[in-house]
C-alpha cells in the first residue's frame, strides 16, 4: 500500500459552503378552516353502504320484534305460500339444473372459496385486505350462527325439502357466508372502477341464481334468504370501504409500491385546496416524483405560482405526502428488525402519521438552522386529520441523484463536510444513500431527514461517515475519497466507522448499487485504513427481543387456529 500523508489537524467546526436563497412562491393568505368543516380529503361512507346498512339495522330490528311479540307465525305463512308455488312446478329436469345452480351454497365451494382468497390475497402481499376479509367471514360466521340460534326457526314446513340441509333457518347461514365472502372478493382482488361495477353485477346474478336453487328445493325461507343477503352484503362493504378505501389502499396490479398513494382524482384535488387553504401557496398541478428512491411515503413535484421575478425552475415546490398507512408499514418494518437483530438504536415506531410528520419538519428545521444544504422548509398541510400530512419543502430543481452525477473532489468534500457539520451539532441523518444525496451546479444537497436522531450515539455517527464515503466513492474511487477524508477526519475516526458499518447499516439503495458494480468498496476502505479496529456488534438478545418473538408466534399459532375453525365451521 502506498504511503498516505498524514492528515493536518482537523478544524473546530467545518460549515458546508453556501447555498441559494429560498424560492419566490407567491403566497396569499392562508384561511383557517372553521369548526365542522369536513377536511380536505374526508373519509365517509358511500350512499349504497349507507343504504345496506340501514337495511342490516331493520333486518335486526325485525328480528327483535318478531322475537318479543312471537309474531313469527305472520311470515311463516307468506313464506309457506311462496315455497308451496314453487314446488308446483317442480320436474326431474329442474331438479338437476337446481341442484348444479346451488353448488355455490355447499361448504366444500365456500371453503375452495376462503382458501382461493387467503392464497390470492397473501401472494399478492395485500395485508390489510387479508385480516378485514379474515374479520367480516368470523363477523358474518359467527353472527348468522348466534342469530340462528336464537331465533331458532325450523325449516319450511308443508313443503317437501329436497336439498341438503342443517341447523335452523334464519338467517340462511350459507347465503349470508357466501354473500359476506363473494362482496369480500370483489373488494379486495378486483380494482375499482369498471372492473369492480362488473363484479358487483357477477356477484348479483350469482347471488340471485344461488338463491332461486335453495327456494326450488326449499332449503330455506324466502326471509330467510333475504335476511342473510343483506346482512352477508352490508358487513364486508362497509368493513372495506371504510378500513381499506380505495384512495388509502387502492387494488392494483401494476409494479407500483404500496407505499405510493395515487394523487389523481378527489386525493390531488384535496391537496391543491389544503395548499392554498393552509399555506397561501397556488398550487397548479400535483404529479409523483422519485419514486423509486422513495419506499415510506408519496414524494410529490407541486407546481405553483411564482412571484413574477421568479424564473421557470422556481415554479416547484416538493412534498412528501404520508399518511397512516406508512406509520403501519414503520410499524412492522421496525418490529421486524428487532425479530432479527435484537435491540438497535432509535428503532423506536411512531405512533401517529401527525407525529411522523412534525418529527421531519423539526428535523429539517434544526438541519437548515444549522447551514446544512438541504431543501427550505416550507410548512405542513393537513389533508385528513391523523391520517394524511403533506410535509412541504423547498424544490431541488435540476439535480441529480449522487449514483448518477459527477464526482468532484468539491461535491466529495462537501459531502464530508455535512457529516462533520451533523458530529458537530450532535446528530445523525441514519438514511444516507444515493437517493438522499442530490447535487446541482457543484453544490451537494442533502435530502430526507424522516429517520434523522438528536444526540445520537457515537456508533450512529460513525455509519454516517462510512455510508457517505461509500456513496462518494461509487462514482469516484475509494482512494479518492479516502485521501480527501483524511483532511477532516482521523484515521481512528475513519477506522471506526467502517468497523460500524456492515449490510445491516447500509441503506438498501446502497447495497444494491454495489452489488451492480460489482465492487468491494468497504473492502477497499479497509485495505487502505493503517489497521483495522474490532467490528462493532449489532445484533444483540435482549429481554425485549425474546418477549416479542414468543408473542409473534403466539399470534401466528392464534391467526392458523382462527382460519382452520372458520375453515371446518358446519354451514
Amino acid at each position: 500500500m502506498a504511503s498516505l500523508p498524514q492528515a493536518p489537524p482537523v478544524p473546530a467546526r467545518a460549515v458546508p459552503v453556501p447555498r441559494p436563497a429560498p424560492p419566490a412562491i407567491a403566497r396569499v393568505r392562508s384561511r383557517r378552516r372553521p369548526s365542522g368543516e369536513p377536511p380536505p380529503l374526508p373519509r365517509h361512507l358511500n350512499a349504497s353502504g349507507k343504504w345496506w346498512l340501514g337495511m342490516s339495522a331493520a333486518v335486526l330490528v325485525l328480528w327483535v320484534v318478531v322475537v318479543v311479540t312471537g309474531t313469527v307465525t305472520v311470515f311463516d305463512v307468506a313464506d309457506t305460500r311462496i315455497l308451496q308455488a314453487i314446488s308446483e312446478v317442480r320436474s326431474p329436469g329442474l331438479t338437476r339444473v337446481a341442484e348444479v345452480a346451488g353448488v355455490l351454497a355447499s361448504a366444500k365451494a365456500i371453503h375452495v372459496l376462503w382458501l382461493a382468497n387467503l392464497l390470492l390475497l397473501a401472494v399478492f402481499r395485500r395485508w390489510r385486505h387479508l385480516f378485514v376479509w379474515l374479520g367480516v367471514g368470523l363477523l358474518v360466521a359467527n353472527l348468522g350462527a348466534t342469530l340462528a340460534m336464537t331465533l331458532q326457526r325450523p325449516r319450511p314446513y308443508e313443503v317437501e325439502v329436497i336439498g341438503d340441509w342443517s341447523g335452523f333457518s334464519m338467517p340462511s347461514l350459507p347465503m349470508t357466508v357466501l354473500a359476506a365472502f363473494l362482496v369480500s372478493t370483489v373488494y379486495a382482488l378486483v380494482p375499482p372502477g369498471r372492473w369492480r361495477t362488473r363484479g358487483k353485477w357477477l356477484v348479483c346474478g350469482l347471488l340471485v341464481i344461488t338463491a332461486a336453487s335453495r327456494l326450488y328445493q326449499a332449503q330455506d325461507h324466502p326471509t330467510g334468504i333475504l335476511a342473510g343477503v343483506v346482512l352477508g352484503v352490508a358487513a364486508p362493504l362497509a368493513a372495506f370501504r371504510l378500513l381499506t378505501p380505495n384512495a388509502v389502499y387502492p387494488v392494483r396490479y401494476s409494479r407500483a409500491r404500496p407505499a405510493h398513494l395515487d394523487v389523481s382524482g378527489d386525493r390531488g384535488e384535496a391537496i391543491v385546496r389544503a395548499l392554498h387553504d393552509q399555506l397561501g401557496v397556488l398550487a397548479t398541478g400535483v404529479t409523483p416524483f422519485g419514486l423509486a428512491g422513495s419506499g415510506g411515503s408519496t414524494p410529490l413535484k407541486i407546481t405553483v405560482k411564482t412571484d413574477p421575478s421568479a424564473t421557470e425552475d422556481e415554479g416547484c415546490i416538493f412534498g412528501k405526502l404520508y399518511a397512516a398507512t406508512h406509520v403501519r408499514s414503520d410499524r412492522w418494518y421496525k418490529l421486524g428488525r428487532a425479530l432479527l437483530y435484537g435491540r438497535l438504536e432509535d428503532e423506536k415506531p411512531f405512533h401517529s402519521v401527525r407525529r411522523l410528520v412534525q418529527y421531519e419538519d423539526y428535523i429539517l428545521r434544526l438541519f437548515s438552522e444549522a447551514g446544512l444544504p438541504v431543501p427550505h422548509p416550507l410548512g405542513i398541510v393537513e389533508i385528513t386529520p391523523e391520517r394524511e400530512y403533506l410535509l412541504v419543502t423547498e424544490f431541488i430543481a435540476g439535480a441529480k441523484e449522487a449514483g448518477e452525477a459527477e464526482i468532484d473532489d468539491s461535491i466529495i468534500d462537501q459531502g464530508l463536510m455535512i457529516v462533520r457539520r451533523m458530529w458537530d451539532i450532535g446528530m445523525a441523518h441514519r438514511d444516507i444513500k444515493p437517493a438522499n444525496l442530490l447535487v446541482r451546479d457543484g453544490t451537494l444537497f442533502l435530502i430526507d431527514s424522516a429517520f434523522a436522531e438528536v444526540r445520537p450515539s457515537p456508533w450512529r455517527q460513525a455509519v454516517d461517515l462510512a455510508n457517505m464515503m461509500l456513496v462518494l466513492a461509487l462514482r469516484t474511487d475509494a482512494e479518492r475519497v479516502y485521501r480527501r477524508a483524511r483532511l477532516q477526519f482521523s484515521d481512528e475516526e475513519i477506522a471506526e466507522a467502517f468497523a460500524a458499518t456492515r449490510g445491516l447499516t447500509m441503506p438498501s439503495q446502497l447495497r444494491r448499487m454495489l452489488r451492480q458494480q460489482g465492487r468491494d468498496l468497504h473492502g477497499d476502505f479497509l485495505r487502505l485504513l493503517p489497521y483495522r479496529l474490532p467490528p462493532v456488534r449489532i445484533q444483540r438478545w435482549t429481554w425485549r427481543r425474546a418477549g416479542l418473538t414468543l408473542v409473534t408466534l403466539a399470534s401466528a399459532a392464534a391467526m392458523a387456529g382462527i382460519a382452520v375453525t372458520l375453515l371446518g365451521s358446519p354451514l
